[in-house]
């Protein structure tokens, strides 16, 4: 196994691959999951009818159906894969959250020491899953407009700015969500939310160089956690914060149709 500081996963090698039976989570395993947010009519009715109501009325609140049935395809995608995992019914399970809203199994149903996190932008979501261990993901669609000069001053370190501006202007859409993601990623790994500003730490920009810098509050915690690049699909940049230490990981790519054929097996 690679230390996760000298991983990079990623999809165009065939590191995601479709399950073929219901995963099983070693101490030492982090499995991570790609998935549609755009799925057929019948799947969006399944996975609707396993949201609890605080979850149906959140999907109630979009103004467009697009963004509804994507909350939806997310939240079913999720419920799935735990219902896997805690080897339980997807409408069974019960969240809890965080004071900062960061999600996690009620007590009451969780029978194995699971930990997960996710994220959505654009047409996918991913997730990841490990045991004992806090873990953080993010992904984002690369939007050219967004990535600018003014936006990473707001939100960016003073060093992560000036390591910005050094990339030439064709590249620095990529290295700016390299670092928006390894940033949001760490600070959900925390479960700190936004209470935990994104200027008081520095990650790296380098895409091939991911790792924790520096943070404002303790010059020992850089040294605690790895970043990890995941290549999950062209034009998205995604990132995975998690304890440093020894892992193991799998990358798995659901859709619709492995749905039906995972689900019969065991």
């Amino acid at each position: 196994m690679q230390k996760p500081s000298e991983t990079v996963l990623s999809a165009t090698t065939g590191s995601w691959q479709a399950p073929t039976r219901k995963p099983m989570l070693g101490d030492n395993d982090i499995h991570l999951w790609s998935a549609p947010l755009n799925i057929s009519n019948a799947t969006l009715t399944s996975f609707a009818a396993c949201l609890n109501t605080d979850e149906q009325a959140r999907a109630a609140r979009f103004h467009f159906d697009r963004h509804r049935n994507q909350f939806i395809a997310g939240r079913g995608w999720l419920r799935t894969l735990m219902g896997w995992y805690l080897e339980t019914g997807p409408a069974e399970l019960i969240f809890k959250y965080s004071d900062f809203g960061k999600p996690s199994i009620n007590e009451s149903v969780e029978t194995v020491p699971l930990r997960f996190n996710l994220a959505h932008s654009g047409e996918l979501a991913l997730y990841a899953f490990t045991l004992r261990r806090e873990v953080g993901i993010d992904i984002e669609v690369i939007d050219p407009k967004f990535a600018s000069e003014t936006i990473a001053q707001q939100f960016f370190s003073p060093k992560e700015v000036a390591a910005l501006l050094k990339f030439p202007i064709n590249e620095r859409p990529h290295a700016f969500f390299d670092c928006w993601t390894r940033k949001e990623a760490f600070i959900k790994a925390q479960g700190m939310g936004l209470s935990l500003p994104l200027n008081q730490f520095e990650v790296s920009l380098e895409h091939d160089q991911p790792a924790l810098l520096h943070t404002a509050w303790d010059a020992a915690e850089a040294a605690r956690w790895s970043l990890i690049n995941i290549d999950a699909a062209p034009g998205y940049a995604a990132a995975l914060a998690v304890r440093a230490g020894q892992y193991s990981f799998q990358c798995f790519q659901v859709n619709e149709e492995s749905l039906i054929h995972t689900a019969k097996h065991t």
